[in-house]
């Protein structure tokens, strides 16, 4: 009689016991693997899950990390006196005037390029940005550091008081009262409120050129003032870094080197940077956006009406709309001090300016004929329908307060300025 046949047997080789070993089938094919679908999505779903809150996490901390580079300054109680009232508007927006100033103190890292340390902090740069309220254009007016003005009382970072003072130095507000001394000054001189400040050092200004990868700007001629550390080669190119630094620097030696060219550069300087900045070359790179605003929030002081990037980012939001040719750079217009021809005064055409300002109304093509707009710069990308602005057009010498084109000389005299400024293309 024969015995049903048993099934074979084999050992397990990792825990050495015994198992059935797996019945196939008529036909001998192997049974299919219960399905692993569901298992998939598990490992997907949690691999996603994982990714967003990482990536979550990162935003979080990135945010609070550009958050805490700011330097945040309350100067609600050192301005002294009444402030000039807002503008009244209809509409939903307000102008804005946000004043830029430069500090150039040597004591940040890597700022002592001309072995000034332990030499305080001035503004050499001060720039008053307003955008209308209609947000359809934006104005950047450059006020010399070597403007003879009255200095209205103020008070500095201690709250000690600073008396008033006449026939000062622009710049020497900011030297004995810091910003909140600026910011009176502004207001008690032009009747402009101004609604939010910003001070750049010099380190963040290199850290942020360096972050879109330079800016580029154009050297009429070899510009060689090595007495202060500065030597620049003629030609358009990229520069960044201390090159950058220098070319914004510069005044031995080149124009009549006084500081009105020196503006005008720096106003060049900055349209060129803005337009490399909202170029789709900078926009679309995550790394620089992220590179170019942890440089600029770390040499940022600022008011506590932008205290965040949340805030500081509702503020250029509002530039969203206005085209680069809309946005115009100018010296406020001055002329040389009878009393001293190394200084300036305002004329007449800078109380028309901070009139029409105040007013939040268009300034003048006759007020605007020395202007740069941020698309006529080397750095601006040449777009089809590109419109001249007034200063692309219009002649002026800058220095005076006329604005009428005229001849030949007075065009020769306008090219040489644009050259001077960074424009020589």
């Amino acid at each position: 009689m024969r015995l049903p046949e048993l099934p074979t047997l084999h050992s397990d080789e990792q825990s050495g016991s015994v198992t059935p070993q797996e019945t196939r089938p008529q036909g001998g094919k192997r049974r299919a693997a219960p399905p692993r679908k569901h298992t998939v999505l598990k490992v997907l779903g949690a691999s996603l899950l994982v990714l967003v809150l990482i990536t979550g996490l990162g935003m979080v901390y990135l945010y609070r990390h550009l958050n805490g580079n700011l330097t945040v300054l309350d100067i609600d109680d050192d301005i002294v006196g009444d402030r000039p009232d807002k503008v009244a508007v209809s509409g939903p927006h307000e102008p804005l005037n946000i004043l830029v100033m430069g500090s150039d103190s040597r004591d940040c890292n890597g700022c002592n390029i001309d072995n000034l340390t332990g030499d305080g902090q001035r503004s050499d740069t001060t720039i008053l940005i307003h955008l209308s309220a209609d947000r359809k254009h934006a104005y950047g007016i450059s006020i010399p550091r070597d403007s003879m003005v009255d200095r209205p009382e103020c008070k500095n970072d201690d709250g000690d008081t600073i008396p008033a003072a006449e026939n000062q130095m622009w710049n020497t507000a900011f030297s004995v009262g810091g910003p909140a001394c600026t910011v009176s000054q502004v207001e008690h001189l032009t009747g402009i409120r101004v609604d939010h400040f910003v001070v750049v050092d010099f380190e963040s200004f290199k850290s942020m050129v360096d972050a879109i990868g330079g800016v580029e700007v154009c050297i009429p001629e070899t510009w060689d003032d090595r007495a202060h550390g500065i030597y620049l080669k003629a030609g358009t190119r990229r520069i960044s870094g201390n090159q950058a630094l220098n070319y914004v620097r510069i005044r031995h030696g080149i124009g009549d080197g006084s500081d009105l060219g020196r503006a005008k550069r720096q106003q060049a300087f900055i349209g060129s940077m803005a337009a490399q900045v909202l170029s789709s070359n900078t926009l679309a790179n995550p790394v620089k956006v992220v590179k170019f605003l942890d440089a600029a929030t770390k040499g940022l002081t600022v008011d506590k009406g932008m205290d965040n990037l949340k805030k500081m980012g509702e503020l250029a939001y509002g530039f969203k709309d206005i085209g680069l040719n809309k946005i115009q750079f100018m010296t406020i217009p001055v002329e040389y001090d009878p009393d001293d021809p190394a200084r300036v005064i305002w004329t007449p055409e800078a109380n028309r300016v901070w009139k029409r300002l105040r007013k939040d109304k268009p300034l003048t093509k006759r007020l605007t004929a020395s202007a740069i707009d941020a698309g006529s710069t080397p750095g601006a990308s040449k777009k089809k329908g590109h419109k001249k602005s007034d200063g692309e057009s219009s002649g002026s010498s800058g220095t005076g307060s006329s604005g009428s084109t005229g001849g030949s000389g007075q065009d020769a005299a306008k090219k040489a300025e644009l050259e001077q400024a960074g424009l020589c293309t």
